[in-house]
């Protein structure tokens, strides 16, 4: 396969700015390097993500078009009851996907294409990748990487700049690469690149959403975006070069953490046997809603289930705003293995873990905590987008936007044909 139509531009950096959304917007769009691409470029501040808004469902749809019934990818991690957080495998390869990737067609027109940190994308088809990718269970790290990306791609960046990071340790884990897309950029000269830079979501997550931290951030986000436009420059192809910024998802700061399994482990539908915790329901947390998840054929435990979230709905104190059933998810494109659907409140979250209470008071304990997974109809919930390049219509303000559009708008600035996705190029962004 080749180019079929004429493209915006030869190269396109596009860059995830994880949880950059609307409330961010005003301080960021002042910064001298953000601001350097509004100026040059179209933007919007209502970009509408997809249902759950969790990351890896998020980055699946902007590089597949399509939302995550389709895709495949609808949490961050499969389904591992009572398997502690950090040891918990997570949708780290692409062959989680069912569909095409834009970056599949990308290479199959022969262009060449990088990821850094992109996620959902160990053993895939891009030409330089450094995949998001994290040891667990006494893994070795640097080889779980080394195996699943590009090994001399990967070894080549760690031996230059290894030493920037330290662990997943922000801002080092960021800085680092930063790094390593500038490097690619200049030495490699791809014709896209992906990168995804989560210093944002982190510190929101450790400290809340109104925290001084994260003007902090925000400003250091906006130096990664000058080293970038730098090393466009450098390499001698910023005439040919596009940028996309872009948001995946907002947060919203909790002050309840709430343990739905804990009520279901009470009436026995999770119990102890021989030592070993069983399930015949249970709720999969996204942070902000929760699938509930039945064992197949289990007709009797998800009468109980419902009639327990029927008791406890009206409750307060469990923070359940919505109940999604099976019509309400096909309008939310939500996988058809998932049946059902607890959308929590602003002000609080739904947790996997059993606890040694049900309902945990943050705020009393003086903790700050944001977190995201919650539905995208939530008010103050769009992200960010910035698309600027030569050929884009400099200044122009886009109405509202679906997570969907970003694939075909990809597509577009490269000149690729690029169909049967659930979205649309962004035309009005581009001089005719």
């Amino acid at each position: 396969m080749t180019q079929t139509m004429q493209g915006i531009a030869k190269h396109l950096i596009v860059v995830s700015y994880d949880a950059f959304s609307e409330d961010n917007w005003e301080q960021a769009k002042r910064l001298p390097n953000l601001a350097k691409l509004i100026a040059k470029g179209a933007y919007s501040t209502q970009l509408k993500s997809v249902y759950p808004t969790m990351t890896y469902v998020i980055h699946s749809t902007m590089v597949t078009g399509v939302y995550p019934d389709k895709h495949g990818v609808i949490h961050n991690n499969p389904l591992q009851p009572f398997v502690e957080s950090k040891n918990q495998a997570w949708h780290w390869y692409q062959d989680n996907l069912n569909v095409l990737t834009v970056y599949d067609v990308a290479k199959q027109a022969g262009l060449k294409t990088a990821g850094i940190m992109w996620p959902v994308t160990g053993r895939s088809s891009l030409t330089y990748n450094l995949p998001e990718i994290v040891a667990v269970n006494d893994e070795n790290q640097a080889l779980k990487v080394l195996k699943n990306g590009s090994p001399f791609f990967c070894l080549n960046l760690e031996l230059k700049f290894g030493r920037i990071r330290k662990g997943i340790e922000q801002p080092y884990l960021d800085d680092f690469s930063t790094a390593c897309a500038v490097d690619t950029i200049k030495r490699k000269k791809p014709n896209l690149l992906l990168l995804h830079l989560i210093d944002l979501d982190d510190t929101k997550h450790k400290y809340g959403t109104d925290n001084k931290a994260v003007d902090q951030v925000i400003q250091r986000m906006d130096h990664r975006l000058g080293d970038l436009i730098e090393a466009v420059e450098e390499a001698g192809v910023a005439d040919e070069t596009a940028f996309i910024v872009l948001g995946d998802h907002g947060q919203f700061n909790v002050n309840y953490k709430v343990y739905l399994n804990n009520l279901l482990k009470e009436k026995g539908l999770i119990f102890d046997r021989d030592g070993k915790l069983e399930w015949r329901a249970y709720f999969q947390s996204t942070g902000g809603s929760a699938y509930l998840q039945i064992q197949k054929g289990d007709q009797e435990a998800e009468q109980l289930a419902l009639e327990l979230l029927e008791q406890i709905a009206p409750d307060q104190q469990y923070g359940i705003e919505q109940f999604y059933e099976r019509d309400d998810l096909d309008r939310l494109h939500v996988d058809r293995s998932i049946s059902y659907i607890v959308e929590a409140k602003q002000g609080y979250s739904f947790e996997d873990g059993l606890s040694d209470r049900i309902v945990e008071d943050l705020e009393q304990q003086g903790i700050k905590h944001a977190t995201h997974g919650y539905s995208p109809d939530k008010d103050n919930y769009h992200c960010n987008l910035v698309i600027s390049g030569d050929k884009v219509n400099h200044g122009l303000q886009l109405a509202e936007l679906e997570m969907v559009d970003i694939a075909p708008t990809i597509a577009k600035i490269l000149g690729l044909e690029f169909t049967g996705g659930d979205g649309r190029s962004i035309d009005e962004a581009f001089q005719q």
